[in-house]
């Protein structure tokens, strides 16, 4: 065999001919320290098993300390020194799980010779670590967007809108959780304080406030034909929001501009249109536009008529109670007869488009203050009412210290107390009791103990101590983990009396949390930056190609995704159904997508799926869409997706300068997306990485941009191909045949979720330290069928999840958690 390939990755394939002879032997134990002149290479020769002759014969001739081909040397490593070159061992590991390396086109060890070569090496490795333990260390956590509003609405119960309050969160290992780049600059400490300021004003609420405005627009991708969830049945279009109203008072809607001049003309009037305006599902106006009567004005009046027309619907004055309201706008339905039914087919869209829409609404106000009314965050708020100015700072203490408690997580201390007092005495010398208690509130939501998940200080320690975490601590991993919000109650009082750390009650803690509804973060948190569902709001399928896609079936992928990963995951099924579930989750938009019959109405159910092809995630079109592009399907994308997702194993990034994938141009041949693929693999050094991601994506080519099953390629006029051998070697056909085909490495899969579960769960990156651990917990689960609890379960347990090392260096950073 050519050495001209071989990395330090691709060596440890020339081992794996002698590994499958003592795959069963016992792990290699630690050679005493050598002496004298004799190399370590020559020392660990005397014991070495088989695969060390085998490395010294294929590959020093490039692998050595003169050339260093691939930054490695061969010639002078050791079994001895093993643990030391763990890093490159476990890329090894992953780079064969995967079949990355040999590169295709070179000859292939058989899989049975690479599973002996690889239980081999884990083994030595896993053997290696128990010996010496490395928990790692994760530094300042601050919360993120998802958890800082989860943490309000727990806290006050109140929901905000953190995009318009806080900085974009920035990913890192598909999660938006990771401490190290959760970091706090001044400019964003300033959103922070802004944002409290903001979030107190609205759980207060105020008489007092200066009446202001706010515009809303509708989704612009949304049908405007059809009915709108959240708005009463029997209505078409328009949209719904959840607005806070800071006061009793009078509130000023408009609806904007819902009819359209153009040159001069005012259209889409020809029939009359109910419209109405609703509070909490409560009709407060309606009015109809448009019609002969309307029209005939139009036709006489034009822009001066039109004007008279959008002041009807300007400027509505209604009383509205302090809190948070839902506001909703729409048309009333009009039947089918009446040309303005969403069920009209294709052929009637040019006459619908001359039908109106509502795009946009603004609110004002309040007007006419008559104060303000008990919410749901007043009522958790003022657990007291003073009678008399004596009585007012004793319930203010008492205010604050609950409020404070419940942020940070944790019992106070008077210090705790001090800055959140300071400030009540401010608000309430500025102007009374409550502008004091909603200036100690913001002190508190201002604070480093509610941004941060503070830790004690340990001042002490020498660097490099590995320290369990305290009770407190656990309780705040764990809620954050489960529950992506801070602990409740119960964990808070198991963890003051330090009986959160007891096996046996950190294990029924995790049952009722998995049981909670809170868990459902795990689906929509975890798993949703897991599966990377959020890109199907990146795909814009082409109109012209597919006209019937709408912003209806984006939502519904999305749902269906939520509805069959939470089936499993809250559960407490095996992981294995998400890739073999013949049980899905849709209403009537995604079945006419599927093709399943007999499903009417927007309501999500429960379906058995009679075609294979559609099972488990492989079948959904939230995965389908989510990788491929606006105009065309992308095996690239798909297999990628399925290497780094599911399997865990993921390509390499291309090189600077690698050719672009070739689009087919106007007029010229139309090719299938395979065909422009095989001649981009015709090169070698393209087809190092392409010969794994295409077959892997090749077998999903029956599915259309938005996920829709095809036979024939339209625009090339030939049958779909989705044949292809894995670099495994196994022949797949399509979506059925490649489920199999990663099923019948079961560990493999739940290997790569369990990885992808410890990152969100820790708030940092797995490193090669962690792998042997990561293997335990697959080993155990694997006694429990995989079951999603077991893994959960598996984490909670490891020293990675409980315990902290920390750094060399110095631990002083922990100290600015206390600030």
């Amino acid at each position: 065999m050519s050495n001209r390939w071989c990395t330090p990755l691709t060596a440890v394939l020339l081992l794996a001919g002698a590994a499958l002879a003592s795959s069963a032997a016992p792990p290699v134990a630690a050679a005493p320290s050598n002496s004298g002149s004799e190399t370590p290479a020559a020392a660990a020769a005397h014991s070495a098993p088989p695969q060390w002759e085998q490395l010294k014969e294929r590959c020093t001739a490039c692998h050595n300390a003169t050339d260093w081909a691939g930054g490695v040397a061969f010639d002078v490593m050791s079994l001895d020194d093993l643990h030391a070159d763990a890093e490159t061992w476990e890329k090894a590991i992953r780079k064969l799980r995967g079949h990355l390396m040999p590169p295709p086109g070179e000859p292939q060890p058989d899989q049975q010779t690479i599973d002996a070569f690889v239980s081999w090496m884990e083994g030595e490795l896993d053997h290696l670590a128990a010996a010496q333990p490395d928990p790692g260390f994760v530094g300042l956590h601050r919360l993120n967007r998802t958890e800082y509003a989860r943490e309000i609405e727990r806290l006050l119960g109140l929901t905000v809108d953190v995009k318009t309050l806080l900085p974009k969160d920035v990913s890192s290992d598909g999660f938006d959780n990771v401490a190290a780049t959760l970091r706090v600059s001044p400019a964003f400490l300033d959103q922070y304080i802004s944002a409290a300021r903001t979030i107190s004003r609205q759980a207060i609420g105020s008489a007092s406030g200066k009446p202001s405005s706010y515009d809303y627009r509708a989704d612009r991708n949304a049908d405007q034909f059809k009915h709108v969830d959240g708005l009463p049945l029997g209505t078409r279009g328009g949209f719904v929001v959840d607005h806070y109203f800071p006061a009793d008072g009078e509130y000023e809607f408009s609806i904007r501009d819902f009819f359209f001049m153009g040159g001069g003309y005012v259209t889409k009037i020809d029939h009359p249109h109910k419209v109405i305006l609703t509070i909490d599902d409560v009709r407060v106006f309606e009015h109809v536009v448009g019609g002969p009567e309307d029209l005939r004005d139009v036709d006489q009046r034009q822009s001066i008529a039109a004007d008279e027309m959008q002041a009807r619907f300007n400027n509505i004055r209604v009383r509205v109670k302090a809190g948070t309201h839902r506001v909703g706008v729409a048309f009333v339905q009009r039947s089918f007869a009446q040309s303005d039914s969403p069920l009209q087919p294709i052929a009637m869209l040019p006459e619908m488009e001359r039908f109106p829409t509502i795009p946009g609404l603004s609110i004002s106000g309040p007007f006419n203050v008559t104060g303000v009314s008990d919410t749901p965050s007043r009522e958790r708020i003022f657990i007291c009412r003073p009678a008399t100015p004596q009585e007012e700072e004793p319930c203010a203490r008492r205010i604050l210290a609950r409020l404070a408690s419940e942020a940070f997580r944790r019992p106070i201390t008077d210090e705790d107390l001090e800055a959140p007092m300071a400030f009540y005495a401010m608000g309430r010398k500025s102007r009374d009791f409550e502008a004091g208690i909603e200036s100690g509130l913001t002190a508190i939501l201002s604070s480093t103990k509610f941004l941060f998940r503070a830790r004690p200080d340990v001042a002490g320690a020498a660097p490099g101590s590995i320290l369990p975490l305290s009770d407190l601590e656990l309780a705040s991993r764990l809620s954050f983990f489960l529950w992506s919000e801070g602990p409740d109650q119960e964990l808070i009082d198991l963890a003051t009396a330090g009986r959160l750390s007891d096996p046996a009650v950190l294990d029924t803690q995790v049952k009722r949390m998995l049981r909670d509804p809170r868990s459902e973060s795990l689906v929509t948190n975890f798993a949703f930056q897991w599966l990377n569902v959020g890109r199907i709001d990146n795909v814009q399928p082409d109109p012209v190609l597919y006209p019937n896609f709408d912003s209806d079936l984006r939502e519904g992928y999305r749902e269906e995704v939520r509805l069959f990963v939470d089936s499993v995951l809250r559960s407490d099924r095996s992981v294995l159904d998400l890739l073999r579930s013949d049980v899905t989750f849709v209403n009537e938009r995604v079945a006419l997508q599927y093709g399943i019959p007999n499903i009417r109405g927007a309501q999500f159910r429960p379906v058995r799926l009679t075609d294979p092809n559609r099972w488990g995630l492989l079948g959904k079109g939230a995965v389908l869409m989510s990788t491929s592009y606006g105009n065309r399907t992308s095996p690239v994308l798909r297999g990628s997706w399925i290497l780094e997702t599911l399997m865990g194993t993921p390509p390499s990034s291309p090189p600077p300068g690698v050719e672009q994938f070739k689009e087919t141009e106007p007029g010229g041949k139309v090719e299938t997306v395979r065909e422009r693929l095989e001649l981009h693999r015709t090169a070698k050094s393209c087809n190092s990485c392409h010969g794994v991601i295409d077959p892997l994506g090749f077998a999903l080519e029956n599915y259309d941009v938005v996920g829709k099953w095809r036979d024939r390629d339209v625009d090339a006029g030939t049958a779909i191909d989705a044949s292809g051998k894995l670099a495994s070697g196994v022949a797949v056909t399509g979506p059925a045949e490649l489920s199999r085909a990663l099923l019948a490495r079961p560990d493999q899969f739940v290997q790569a979720l369990t990885e992808k579960l410890m990152v969100f769960a820790l708030g940092r990156p797995v490193r090669y330290q962690d792998m042997p651990t990561v293997r335990a917990i697959v080993r155990q689960a694997a006694a429990e069928d995989y079951r999603f609890e077991a893994i959960v379960k598996g984490i909670v347990k490891s020293d990675a999840f409980r315990k902290r090392q920390l750094p060399a260096d110095s631990p002083k950073p922990l100290k600015t958690a206390q600030r």
